[in-house]
């Protein structure tokens, strides 16, 4: 699987090489160097970024990039389908900055340099020191499948020139599909997790201003239709709704744009087989937003599925002393000191709640549920420097464990003993049927 991964990402890069050389009318050697260049650096700004900040922050850094491209991305096909019932195509405009070399230049370091970052995010090992033969390997790399591109481009067959909005379209695409791999740079869980929250906010509020009493308020099987929107179906459905958009208003906007004027042809036979080609043109070029849905269909899946393996203890059953408290020794049958999350059991009087231990990068302990106040309780798995919610996908820093909000695991009072944590076993199970039981009357409704 990982060596198919990869390859696709080679040829996902070689058919973004081809597009920018059949994009941009000036030197083949100069956008081959300006890639060429753009990738190294990138692959240097992400090891930098590897290397000095600690934790999640430099993936924090790199996602924020990624969410900004994203987001210019969804301006320029807006400003597309605008301008495309205007006077000039769009083609005639991105012809005119295709021909300077400083803007086809700048386009190529810039997409050079994006695809060197993620691929030093996706090869380079994080924690510690950056080895610098890795970070060599992956530039020299890098260098020359530009090289080797941009040599077989000029043999690829002639191909509608295409516009900035299918390019910038294609790039974003093949860079969003890159990130997926990275389960720490992907977009599109954290999105869908965005969207089922401010469905939740949404209806929570709603319910707040009319001063209804909802949960008290309603029948069940009102609340079984409520249900639905509370579901993961339906942040899957807006998250993809958001996440395909910009492609289907590129495409909008190359079917909508006008034809030339063949007013001033006087010929019948010379006019249709004008508007003939520029038709047949016209449909071509919308290949390349198909292409761009396939990656980011791509991306979808790999975030859908992620070929990971996740740390997920069966939970361990506990029992509370006649005090009422649950203690959990740090040493004996699980050592709470490796770093992992653990998971513990505890049931009494036909209630029962699931809660983690992990120890944190300070030394010290965190407790949480099993679960948070936003999705079903499905539990969590970890991966290198993550928890991910089994729900909607989405993952939490280790840094954030402990931390109430979002979907960060629901926090548990706890005290620190020699020896062990001692937990309230009356508390515990009252957290747990407020944040999760209550709400997963409504949520389960959506199964």
């Amino acid at each position: 699987m990982g060596a198919l991964k990869l390859t696709v990402l080679i040829l996902a890069w070689g058919g973004i090489i081809i597009v920018l050389g059949r994009g941009f009318s000036v030197n083949r050697l100069l956008l081959a160097v300006s890639n060429a260049t753009g990738f190294a650096a990138g692959v240097a700004v992400g090891a930098l970024l590897l290397s000095t900040l600690q934790g999640d922050a430099s993936f924090a850094v790199a996602k924020a990039v990624l969410s900004a491209l994203f987001l210019l991305h969804w301006l320029v096909s807006l400003a597309a389908l605008y301008r495309s019932t205007g006077e000039g195509t769009t083609v005639e405009r991105f012809q005119k900055m295709s021909n300077n070399p400083l803007s086809a230049a700048c386009c190529s370091i810039a997409v050079g340099i994006l695809a060197g970052t993620i691929c030093s995010f996706r090869f380079i090992p994080q924690g510690g020191e950056v080895p610098l033969l890795t970070v060599v390997i992956v530039g020299f790399s890098g260098v020359c499948l530009t090289a080797f591109f941009f040599g077989v481009e000029q043999f690829v067959p002639k191909m509608p020139v295409p516009t900035a909005e299918v390019l910038m379209a294609i790039v974003v695409s093949f860079i969003l599909f890159a990130s997926s791999s990275i389960p720490r740079l992907d977009l599109f869980s954290p999105l869908v997790m965005k969207v089922m929250k401010l469905i939740h906010d949404i209806v929570h509020q709603f319910f707040e201003s009319m001063l209804i009493p909802d949960h008290l308020f309603f029948r069940p099987e009102v609340w079984n239709y409520i249900g639905l929107l509370f579901g993961n179906r339906v942040g899957l459905w807006g998250g993809m709704l958001i996440w395909f958009t910009p492609v289907l208003l590129v495409a909008a906007a190359i079917r909508l744009e006008r034809l030339p004027s063949v007013a001033h042809i006087r010929q019948g036979a010379e006019r249709r087989t004008l508007l003939k080609a520029h038709i047949r043109e016209r449909r071509t070029r919308l290949v390349a937003p198909l292409i761009a849905g396939v990656m980011l269909a791509a991306a979808v899946f790999q975030s859908r599925f992620p070929a990971v393996e996740y740390w997920d203890p069966k939970p361990l059953k506990v029992a509370a002393t006649p005090s009422g408290s649950i203690f959990i020794p740090l040493t004996g049958e699980i050592d709470l000191k490796d770093g992992k999350i653990h998971k513990f059991l505890f049931k009494e009087r036909g209630r029962d709640a699931r809660f983690m231990v992990l120890q944190n990068s300070a030394g010290g302990y965190t407790v949480t549920l099993d679960a948070c106040s936003i999705c079903k309780p499905d539990g969590y798995g970890q991966t290198e420097g993550a928890v991910i919610c089994y729900y909607c996908k989405t993952l939490i820093p280790l840094e954030t464990v402990g931390k109430p909000g979002g979907c960060n695991p629901v926090p548990v009072p706890f005290m620190m003993e020699k020896n062990g944590i001692a937990i309230d076993g009356a508390a515990l199970l009252n957290l747990w049927g407020i944040t999760v039981q209550a709400t997963n009357r409504v949520k389960g409704a959506a199964r």
